[in-house]
């Protein structure tokens, strides 16, 4: 059992692999669907004006957008970008050649371990006595 305190709120809470207890992620919960409902009402809108209609902070709205969890529409004023190159994305940390890129560094960074062919060694008759090990 790991019992730690929520990076939020403060609260201790068993810890099940998340940073913040159940009831803040409650809450976060609730204010992405907030924020969903929001979008889908209103596909244009801005930051600012998604901030207003639903009370919801800024960063919390950018942490959905970053996580994955909302999409920027085509036609939407808001602008997200990749946190290497600065390219506008619609969703996410990164672009796709970005991603791509740390992908194959990543990928060639760990090397993979060579397949050895198996050798045969030549087939023996072992016998093995009995009584010499009871001795």
């Amino acid at each position: 059992m790991d019992i730690r305190n929520c990076t939020r709120c403060g609260k201790i809470y068993n810890y099940d692999g998340f940073k913040i207890c159940p009831s803040c992620r409650r809450e976060d919960e609730e204010d992405f669907l907030k924020v969903r409902e929001y979008l889908y009402d209103n596909p244009g809108a801005t930051l600012h004006e998604v901030h207003e209609g639903t009370g919801v902070d800024t960063n919390k709205i950018i942490e959905f957008l970053r996580q994955g969890r909302l999409e920027v529409a085509d036609d939407s004023n808001l602008i997200l970008e990749c946190e290497i190159c600065g390219v506008s994305i619609r969703t996410g940390r990164f672009c796709d050649k970005c991603a791509s890129d740390m992908k194959r560094e990543f990928s060639s960074a760990i090397k993979r371990p060579e397949k050895k062919p198996i050798q045969k060694e030549k087939e023996r008759f072992r016998v093995i006595d009995r009584y010499e090990k009871k001795r």
